[in-house]
């Protein structure tokens, strides 16, 4: 393939959208992008599609699963259990994320606050356990040490097949703790192994993990207004979302876990 665009551009890119979407060439120098047609399709901004996307995937999420997931951590702060979070690669940086914003972004003056640990955050524990045991246990055993009955696992793992998460799965589950689930492609064999599970409905593993983020954002800011009013959030109530456009205009507010952050 031939590019025949301004010369000095050093880069080359091809997306290929397999649900049937146009296929674009975007080159990128500098600040520039430019979007080239090929195939006879519609030339479409990469940029533009990945977006597009990403909002079509987060639409199919049903907003019951989310508000379950809110009531989980919600009942686990009232009851003052432990929320332990953790997941390999990408999702093992949300699981830090995603500790970091519930433990500090929830926080409301008078209130008790969130127990969170990710367990993804020690490294010396990871690799002695990986190093002298397997690291599939690197989670499994650091559970040991600290998991309690009626705690709440978030295991996050974007094809649902880790070995790690999935043992560590299936001790919280023997140990009596509430287990959730964030994977995307099919679920893999975690979508069956929690109590609940959300999953990311797209095939692209980059998409799964900012779609995680994304719901690790909404959950924090929700479950932050519930400890405030000291309300659980409605599960059997439909949302804003699918209330359709005569529906009251949701609440916003801002969520910053940190400077910078």
């Amino acid at each position: 393939m031939r590019y025949a665009g301004r010369p000095g551009v050093s880069r080359l890119r091809t997306e290929v959208d397999k649900v049937g979407s146009p296929v674009a060439v975007t080159a990128h120098k500098r600040n520039m992008v430019q979007t080239v047609e090929i195939d006879q399709g519609r030339p479409m901004n990469f940029i533009d599609a990945y977006i597009q996307k990403t909002q079509q995937a987060l639409s199919k999420i049903p907003s019951k699963q989310l508000c379950e997931t809110i009531l989980l951590l919600f009942k686990a702060w009232k009851s003052g259990s432990q929320v332990f979070i953790f997941g390999n690669g990408g999702s093992a940086s949300t699981a830090s994320h995603m500790a970091n914003d519930l433990s500090k972004a929830t926080i409301v003056p008078g209130k008790p606050r969130m127990r969170v640990i990710a367990l993804t955050d020690n490294i010396s524990m990871i690799t002695a356990w990986a190093n002298d045991a397997a690291y599939e246990d690197i989670f499994k055993e650091q559970l040991e040490n600290l998991l309690q009955p009626g705690d709440v696992i978030v295991a996050i793992s974007a094809g649902g097949n880790s070995p790690n998460v999935l043992r560590a799965i299936e001790f919280a589950r023997q140990q009596g703790a509430v287990t959730i689930g964030w994977t995307g492609l099919s679920g893999g064999r975690l979508k069956d192994a929690v109590d609940h599970c959300v999953q990311a409905p797209t095939d692209d593993v980059g998409m799964v993990e900012s779609i995680h983020l994304v719901l690790d954002h909404l959950i924090t800011v929700e479950l932050r207004m519930c400890i405030q009013t000291g309300r659980e959030p409605s599960v059997n109530g439909r949302s804003q979302r699918e209330k359709g456009k005569n529906a009251r205009r949701p609440r916003v507010v801002s969520l910053a876990a940190g400077r910078g952050a």
